[in-house]
């Protein structure tokens, strides 16, 4: 019983700081969401830099947590004082200097920020492995080229997940999926590459600093090792009304990568997930390195330390959106009321009917630029070549391909890598209208692509989920096999395998696509206010 587990203090936490919410979720013995709660937060761009406040951070934290309080006191009517297990995640990367009395020397620098250009370039050649530009050390050597003043003062460096982490046990630690959003990892030895870090230490030693790169970063862990117990100082932070006890032990702090993995099982070789909102990414676990440098393409690591390729692109849904209003907009002028949701699964099943390469039209959903295709800057951009087939079905599929096209640019590189993948889980708004965005993503990555129905709450419920695995996991059970034996047995899932017909289509329509990237860049260059 849930009220039971609330009682004996054996319910684990899970917190998650995402971009746009705090979300808290509380999760019993069979994995289940038993409370959660949330605070909704926005970042602030103050003199060129996209950050968050300390004040923003520490009272979102009491926020969130507050809300959960209140959700479990509404549902079971006891209040909720201890708990079982707890686990931080948060956004990865970005830039948290600090100095030997542990105060920030900066503003945080988040991922958003597209600041560290000439050091991520600089890195990438003197590693040889892509450093892209949201890495933390990425944003440390671009502080170096600055000359900023503070990088002398720095005594410790870390994530948004390992700060927190550190206020709530006192300890520097990384889980080693967020570290690998810091800088790169050696798969054998679970922590950072030695021979990177003394590269890097040679590439700054005419600065002569009073610190040596491994000095400042935080200690690597990986899932199931016990990461700090929640102190009194911590719990008071957390919860100031005192009500919380300390002394829960807390799992090694990890990224949004990491976390969206372990909700996904998507931790195990040859598997992986696509998260498509308002930006789209994959992660898939790869059984073998890479044979060379991609720039398309990140290597981080699951909670666990195997490597992941990673493709990210900045646009993904919000142009359908725009287009979806349009037709609700046209709909209101003939005195026809519509809702949204049923706008959505109408337009997405119609699109079943088009062409499989969309009749001759092409769609640009770029809101932003895509480092993936090479592009600066973006503009949404819809083409079509005269004797096109323009019909709302065409129309449809174009403005669904379009949101997956550039991630697709980015896993035909895997495809030519031999990258093997036996499944991929998709999850988020453009899988809602059942079997649609399945299937157009199972043509594009040339995989079958699954969608579970999962009671957890994303990244929150990820991390929950790591924090049990350290406290109930059995003997040497690893993390692939607790997920795929414990949590996921038994969940409702279906799978969607490539069609030849869509794959055949959606490859004509990126020979399309790709020979108007010169177009998009120059409405880029020349279409502005």
């Amino acid at each position: 019983m849930s009220i039971d587990q609330i009682k004996n203090g054996t319910a684990i936490l899970g917190i998650e700081f995402g971009s746009t919410r705090i979300k808290s979720v509380l999760i019993g013995s069979d994995y289940q969401v038993i409370a959660s709660g949330s605070h909704e937060w926005e970042n602030d761009y103050v003199e060129g830099i996209w950050t968050y406040s300390e004040k923003a951070i520490i009272e979102g934290l009491q926020a969130s947590y507050a809300d959960l309080k209140s959700d479990v006191l509404s549902r079971y009517h006891i209040p909720l004082t201890r708990i079982g297990g707890l686990g931080i995640s948060a956004m990865m990367h970005g830039y948290l200097p600090f100095d030997a009395g542990m105060r920030l020397l900066v503003p945080f620098r988040t991922w958003r920020n597209t600041i560290t250009g000439a050091a991520a370039e600089k890195l990438t050649e003197v590693f040889s492995f892509n450093m892209p530009q949201r890495w933390s050390l990425s944003h440390l050597y671009q502080a170096v080229l600055n000359d900023e003043p503070h990088v002398k003062d720095i005594a410790f460096l870390t994530t948004l997940a390992g700060w927190i982490h550190y206020l709530l046990t006192g300890r520097k630690v990384l889980g080693v999926g967020d570290a690998s959003g810091m800088m790169p990892i050696d798969p054998d030895t679970c922590t950072y590459d030695s021979g990177m870090v003394d590269s890097f230490d040679k590439l700054i030693a005419d600065r002569q600093y009073p610190w040596k790169l491994a000095d400042i970063l935080p200690t690597v862990l990986c899932a199931g090792e016990n990461a700090g117990l929640l102190t009194e100082e911590g719990a008071r932070l957390l919860d100031p009304s005192g009500e919380l006890q300390s002394g829960c032990p807390l799992c090694p702090p990890e990224g949004d990568a990491g976390t969206g993995m372990t909700a996904t099982n998507s931790v195990r070789a040859r598997t992986g997930n696509v998260s498509a909102g308002t930006s789209i990414f994959s992660m898939i676990v790869l059984e073998k390195p890479m044979s060379r440098v991609y720039p398309e393409i990140d290597i981080v690591t699951t909670p666990t330390g195997k490597p992941v390729g990673m493709v990210h692109c900045n646009s993904c849904t919000s142009d359908i959106n725009a287009w979806v209003s349009l037709f609700r907009e046209f709909a209101g002028l003939l005195g026809l009321e519509t809702d949204a949701g049923d706008v959505f699964t109408r337009l997405f099943r119609k699109s079943l009917e088009a062409d499989s390469d969309c009749g001759g039209l092409v769609n640009f959903n770029y809101l932003a630029g895509e480092p993936v295709t090479g592009l600066a800057e973006g503009r949404p951009m819809f083409v079509r070549l005269p004797d096109a087939s323009m019909n709302l079905a065409n129309f449809m599929r174009a403005q669904i391909y379009a949101s997956m096209e550039t991630l697709k640019y980015g896993m035909e590189i895997m495809k030519r890598e031999h990258v093997a993948i036996d499944c991929v889980y998709g999850h988020g708004g453009l899988f809602k209208t059942k079997e649609v965005g399945q299937k157009y993503l199972a043509a594009a990555i040339h995989a079958p692509v699954t969608v579970m129905e999962t009671a957890g709450e994303g990244g929150a419920w990820g991390i929950a989920l790591l924090a049990d695995y350290m406290v109930n996991r059995k003997n040497d059970e690893t993390l692939e096999d607790y997920l795929q034996n414990r949590v996921f047995t038994g969940m409702k899932q279906m799978t969607v395998s490539p069609d030849p017909v869509d794959e055949e289509g959606f490859d004509r329509y990126m020979e399309r696509f790709i020979s108007c990237l010169p177009a998009q860049k120059a409405a880029a260059d020349h279409f502005r206010k």
